[in-house]
């Protein structure tokens, strides 16, 4: 499995992301600052479907921006809308969506992810080039694996950062009524990082964050972090993670929207320097007045 390479290519490349269109890094700060996509790389072959696999830095420690699909929030050619963001959550956020590649790309092709974001536009190239091959899947050097999600005990499952609009279940709520969100999970307890170096500090086996997406008005989860409570039954024979994590989600006007989850295992935010082990998904929901 490749780390992904710094680089500087018509901009500069700060924490692994590829900025574009400015001179110097950008510092973070409280309100005011820009947000860049970050491109992490691209999975499959010529002979299965191909990805490419997206997530995004805001350089505000406190501003979430709502940023609609549109001239400002664009991919091209072929968008505006290719299933990324319009809510902006503060940080690194790694490998929130997956853009899949049209067949006939070739490594000369690209897409172009523009953000403008406080007065400041950034645009990132998302290529085929061979230096972002990534493997998301499986972190060979100890078999590590993502986390397996479902939204029924006995739902499709899920797993890897795959999350896109045309896979997203869909839910329906009203305005007085808070959606009620349970994840069922399992995980093979294996850990990776980028140095190689032993785990050290003690986390759950699995972590969640859930996040708006898309929306027209605000998202209150009762819970944005909830704890994944173990079964009590092994998900392997090696004594893997079973168990379940809910949260409660209100909404504040009606309208459709879009949630987001992320599910860590040991590895930690980013796959802890590799891109792999973590699983995303969307959920559609329709809020009535």
């Amino acid at each position: 499995m490749k780390r992904l390479p710094s680089i500087c290519a018509a901009g500069v490349a700060v924490g692994g992301v590829l900025l574009l269109g400015q001179t110097i890094p950008e510092p973070r700060r409280k309100f005011g600052a820009s947000v860049t996509g970050a491109f992490e790389g691209w999975f499959g072959s010529d002979k299965q479907a191909r990805t490419f696999l997206v997530g995004y830095f805001n350089r505000n420690t406190e501003q979430e921006l709502d940023i609609p699909i549109g001239p400002n929030n664009r991919i091209e050619p072929g968008g505006p809308d290719m299933g990324q963001p319009t809510h902006f959550l503060p940080g690194r956020r790694y490998g929130m969506f997956a853009v899949p590649v049209p067949r006939d790309f070739n490594p000369q092709d690209k897409f172009t992810w523009t953000i403008f974001a406080n007065g400041q536009y950034n645009s990132i190239p998302l290529r085929l080039n061979s230096d972002y091959v990534i493997s998301p899947f499986n972190e060979i050097s100890v078999g590590n694996t993502p986390p397996v999600i479902r939204f029924e005990p006995n739902g499709t499952a899920v797993q890897g950062p795959i999350a896109m609009l045309a896979n997203a279940p869909v839910r329906t709520t009203s305005l007085s009524m808070p959606l009620v969100l349970t994840l069922w999970i399992t995980d093979d307890m294996k850990y990776t990082s980028g140095t190689g170096a032993p785990r050290t500090a003690d986390r759950p086996p699995v972590t969640l964050l859930w996040s708006k997406y898309r929306g027209p008005g605000s998202v209150k989860f009762d819970k944005a972090n909830p704890p994944a409570q173990p079964s009590g039954t092994p998900a392997n024979e090696s004594g893997g993670f079973s168990g379940k994590a809910t949260t409660t989600v209100a909404f504040g006007e009606a309208g459709d929207y879009v949630l987001h989850v992320t599910v860590n295992d040991y590895s930690g935010d980013g796959g802890g320097g590799f891109q792999c082990c973590w699983t995303t998904s969307l959920v559609r929901v329709s809020v009535t007045p």
